[in-house]
């Protein structure tokens, strides 16, 4: 009786907790007040639960009581007062010597006919023995911190939800990525640049173009060309792909006042900045500058050439930038 009162309350344990935070996740759905079911009504099942917990120990214990002065009367009543009085003068053992008895009170082997059970299964038969002592102790360890845990995340509201570490850990990815990325784009040169087409690189290349590459300065704000040649026209003086382009703001034209750019931009900010100025072609600024050099077919991006001239030359056959 004891054991299987002390088992069920076990069990329903959990599932009065589970039932508590379910009801509560329900209620805040259907539009009800989050926080009381996440803090008034969490907190009072949880007390409920602890108060109907503590009151089936003490009736655990008193009954044990009881089932203990009924054995001493049974002895009493076949072996005499003489058996009785000698039951009552065994000191009494503690909680735990009788808790370590319990579990260490496995049936020797010449005796398991008597606890054999009645029901059989292909031959099998089940006994009725104590489980090993670490297997029991593990079986409440579990119980007990399944009670903390879920009282820490689900009531209590100290530790993060489940969905909460999943944002957290997919913000701590997708970090590590731009960095590895970071590392990764630093690593371009003329050989294996390629041209970028997405909306942020074109955003800072624009922003390298108009602010830390001066760029404006020379080939005009809409880069329609000043000092330095027109760069929205299919002309160019020293190859108009990607690589060329890149090779030219890398180590510069000296000779045409171009300054190299390796030592002030970064590998991946000459890249952006260049598919920048590729995106110009075609734009039609205003006060465009007559077109320098020979006409470029376009092969890495999208601006058209007039493939009648005979002037067009393929890509790879100039070298540098206008």
């Amino acid at each position: 009786m004891k054991n299987k009162t002390l088992k069920l309350i076990l069990a329903a344990l959990p599932l009065l907790l589970f039932s508590a935070d379910s009801w509560g996740q329900a209620a805040g759905e259907a539009g009800g007040n989050p926080y009381f079911y996440d803090s008034l009504f969490s907190y009072g099942m949880l007390f409920l639960v602890a108060a109907v917990f503590i009151a089936a120990l003490a009736a655990l214990y008193n009954l044990l009581n009881i089932m203990v002065k009924v054995q001493q009367i049974r002895i009493y009543q076949e072996q005499g007062i003489e058996a009785y009085v000698e039951e009552t003068r065994k000191p009494e053992q503690s909680f735990f010597e009788r808790l370590y008895k319990r579990m260490t009170n496995v049936v020797p082997v010449e005796k398991e006919e008597d606890i054999l059970f009645d029901h059989e299964y292909d031959g099998i038969r089940e006994l009725d023995n104590v489980l090993p002592p670490w297997w029991v102790a593990m079986f409440y360890i579990t119980i007990a911190f399944g009670v903390v845990y879920y009282t820490y995340y689900h009531f209590t509201g100290a530790g993060p939800s489940s969905t909460e570490e999943y944002e957290m850990e997919m913000e701590r990815a997708e970090k590590a990525v731009q960095a590895y990325l970071s590392t990764q784009a630093n690593q371009v040169d003329e050989t294996n640049v390629e041209l970028l087409a997405d909306e942020q690189a074109l955003a800072a290349g624009k922003s390298i173009y108009e602010g830390k590459g001066t760029c404006f300065t020379c080939h005009g704000m809409y880069g329609e060309g000043g000092i330095g040649p027109n760069m929205t026209d299919p002309y160019w003086i020293h190859g108009g792909g990607i690589k060329d382009l890149f090779k030219t703001i890398k180590y510069g034209v000296p000779e045409k006042g171009m300054i190299a750019w390796k030592d002030q931009l970064k590998p991946a900010e000459m890249q952006q900045v260049a598919s920048y100025i590729l995106s110009l072609q075609g734009t039609n600024p205003p006060n465009p500058k007559e077109p320098q050099g020979e006409l470029y077919q376009q092969v890495d991006n999208a601006a058209p050439a007039d493939t009648s001239s005979t002037e067009v030359k393929q890509e790879g056959e100039a070298i540098g930038m206008q």
